[in-house]
């Protein structure tokens, strides 16, 4: 599974494509574990509230009850778990869990606790990249959807807390199996199980953040191969894909 992926740089993306406030910084481009990124989680819900009276005596229509809003917050990509012991360490296996298979999520040590207790996020992106192999060494292959719009991303946050007060708040994408996939079953090692990011249909978002821990899994499918494309990238002699220090 890819180990790097491509953060929205155009600040507009955020409220259109998710819903959210932009950030005030908008990071890196391009994003590693131990880096830091962003997901997207349900918000509180915002209670009801009496109607407001206008001056001509008319009631205006309150808020719906418990609506609920999405949030954007910064963050650790690589889930650092609660009972980690510091943050250095939480840091150290960040590489290693920067993604949670869906079958397993919700039983492996290092996510059930994040899975059984729903702290479920979207995490946007507008690529990810795999390696070819087909060619006989790797190439990376920057894959987007073909309309060019964000992805939204199944993820997993937790947030860790030290002895001494330190917050550390970290994600993990979830991952499904590609190894039938049409487009992503040519990409990494060859003999390995392939996977792909759980990315989910826009209309699902809310749904996904909020459903019943036993319907989540139900969100983990693959992504159509038609709405994917994928483009080589050539390498510099330092081994950068051009366009990476833009």
């Amino acid at each position: 599974m890819s180990t790097y992926y491509e953060t929205l740089q155009n600040a507009s993306a955020y409220p259109e494509s998710f819903g959210v406030e932009s950030p005030a910084v908008l990071g890196e481009r391009h994003l590693w574990p131990r880096k830091n990124g962003f997901f997207i989680r349900a918000a509180e819900a915002v209670d009801e509230v009496a109607p407001v009276v206008a001056d001509d005596g008319l009631a205006e229509a309150p808020p719906s009850r418990a609506a609920r809003r999405r949030e954007l917050v910064p963050a650790q990509w690589g889930l650092v778990p609660h009972w980690v012991k510091s943050a250095s360490d939480g840091k150290l296996r960040a590489p290693k869990l920067a993604h949670a298979k869906s079958d397993t999520a919700s039983t492996g040590t290092a996510f059930r606790d994040a899975w059984l207790n729903g702290q479920r996020c979207i995490v946007p992106m507008l690529a990810f990249y795999e390696d070819d192999f087909r060619p006989g060494k790797a190439v990376p292959t920057r894959i987007t959807r073909v309309d060019g719009k964000p992805m939204g991303v199944a993820g997993l946050w937790a947030r860790w807390q030290g002895p001494d007060g330190e917050v550390l708040l970290s994600y993990a994408l979830l991952t499904v199996n590609a190894n039938n996939h049409a487009l992503m079953h040519r990409y990494q090692q060859p003999g390995s199980e392939k996977s792909m990011p759980a990315i989910l249909n826009e209309g699902a978002y809310d749904a996904w953040l909020s459903a019943r821990q036993e319907k989540a899994k139900e969100f983990m499918r693959q992504y159509p191969a038609q709405w994917l494309t994928a483009n080589p990238l050539e390498k510099k002699a330092d081994k950068v894909p051009k366009g990476w220090l833009e």
